[in-house]
């Protein structure tokens, strides 16, 4: 391998921090900052809100849905092993099975916590 083969990553490297930065400076920066009464209410859909605009969620709700993000980013993973998985060699299917096992344990961790119950 030369040099100019890692080079990608480099620039990725240097640049990945940049792009962010730049895109929480520049608004600051541009942004008129003159704040009054008028601005600062809560406006919603075309409508003047009525009363107390604070909702409370239950945490429930949010654990829920992180944990279904969990599991369907773990078929994501899965999908492309399963597809060569009569190609993998032995040390990558005890891999895949290995990380079978890890989002069991958690599933079954969750279960026991009472996190997938919804109500």
């Amino acid at each position: 391998m030369q040099l100019q083969d890692w080079l990608f990553i480099g620039v990725f490297l240097v640049l990945a921090p940049v792009f962010p930065a730049v895109a929480l400076l520049i608004p600051r920066i541009i942004a008129p900052k003159k704040p009054n009464k008028i601005k600062l209410q809560t406006y919603e859909c075309g409508i003047e809100t009525v009363g107390d605009s604070w909702v409370q969620f239950r945490v429930q709700y949010y654990i829920f849905g992180l944990i279904f993000l969990i599991f369907d980013i773990e078929a994501i993973f899965l999908y492309p092993w399963a597809v060569a998985f009569d190609l993998l060699p032995l040390f990558a299917v005890l891999e895949g099975i290995l990380f079978i096992l890890i989002l069991i344990a958690g599933l079954v961790w969750a279960w026991r916590k009472g996190v997938l119950q919804w109500a």
